[in-house]
């Protein structure tokens, strides 16, 4: 059995099937792994959903922004923006089954060593403590009064983690970490308008997994210490270091959808005119 992990797919069905394909991917033998944001941006966010949602106990998929943007748009707590591309999720006659679906998927996958979560992990939390914090926003989503979490996800404050926060301050924390995180400001806070390259930051300011010490890391202080796996910052591209896999390539912007063979590490790129790299 291997383990594949896809980079962010955004809508562009054709080529998750080849790059899946080009991976080796069987579902009735392999395990994919979707670093999120399944949908939004390109032209079959529906076929997409079909795709994932049918490959069943093989494919695991971790909530990204856009997906849960698209939830709490489907569920009436916010309007749909112009450059929002998921209405034909919203107008399938399977809306309800894809959206409950969706909505039943975690915040954080493990995989061995390896912590698969879409934008990153807070510096200072183990992956323990990530883990738990994970499953918090997960039993919100999954309450009978999950509406709340749409309706009061949206939001930059506060702009760091506290372990003593409570209610709606610590989801909205939380799920921003999780799933829009990219730059931190010099006193360690969350900077969200930064979306260049990595080599553009300038400092104080450093990118999230840079930040130090960083107590979840396979390289830093705990013994527990694992590699994240990420997508979300498409600017940041590929990337690999001991404790990173960064796998948003861009796919949706006219680059390439990137997937990862983690038994052995083997990186595959589709570009989005159909050639393999």
């Amino acid at each position: 059995m291997a383990t594949i992990v896809v980079g962010d797919v955004h809508g562009c069905l054709r080529e998750l099937k080849q790059v899946l394909e080009r991976a080796g991917f069987e579902a009735g033998r392999d395990r994919a792994i979707f670093v999120g944001d399944l949908v939004n941006g390109g032209p079959d966010s529906l076929g997409v959903m079909r795709f994932v949602r049918g490959l069943g106990d093989a494919a695991e998929v971790v909530l990204g922004n856009h997906d849960l943007h698209m939830l709490a748009v489907g569920l009436g707590a916010r309007k749909a923006r112009d450059k929002d591309t998921f209405g034909d999720v919203l107008g399938a006659p399977d809306r309800d089954a894809l959206l409950e679906w969706l909505r039943q998927r975690p915040m954080i996958v493990r995989a061995g060593q390896n912590l698969v979560v879409h934008a990153g992990l807070w510096p200072q939390w183990t992956a323990t403590q990530a883990e738990a914090v994970a499953r918090e926003v997960e039993a919100a989503l999954r309450a009978e009064d999950f509406c709340r979490v749409f309706e009061v996800m949206y939001g930059n404050e506060p702009r760091q983690w506290r372990d003593d926060l409570e209610g709606e301050a610590r989801l909205r924390v939380a799920i921003n970490i999780m799933t829009r995180m990219r730059v931190l400001e010099a006193d360690g806070s969350l900077e969200f308008d930064y979306k260049s390259t990595y080599e553009a930051i300038e400092a104080p300011r450093h990118a999230w997994f840079d930040a130090e010490p960083a107590r979840w890391a396979c390289d830093g202080p705990q013994a527990d210490g694992v590699r994240v796996i990420c997508g979300h910052w498409s600017a940041l591209g590929y990337m690999q270091t001991p404790r990173l896999l960064a796998l948003d390539t861009g796919c949706v912007w006219g680059r390439a959808l990137s997937a990862v063979r983690l038994e052995d590490g083997h990186l595959v790129q589709v570009m989005r005119d159909g050639m393999v790299r």
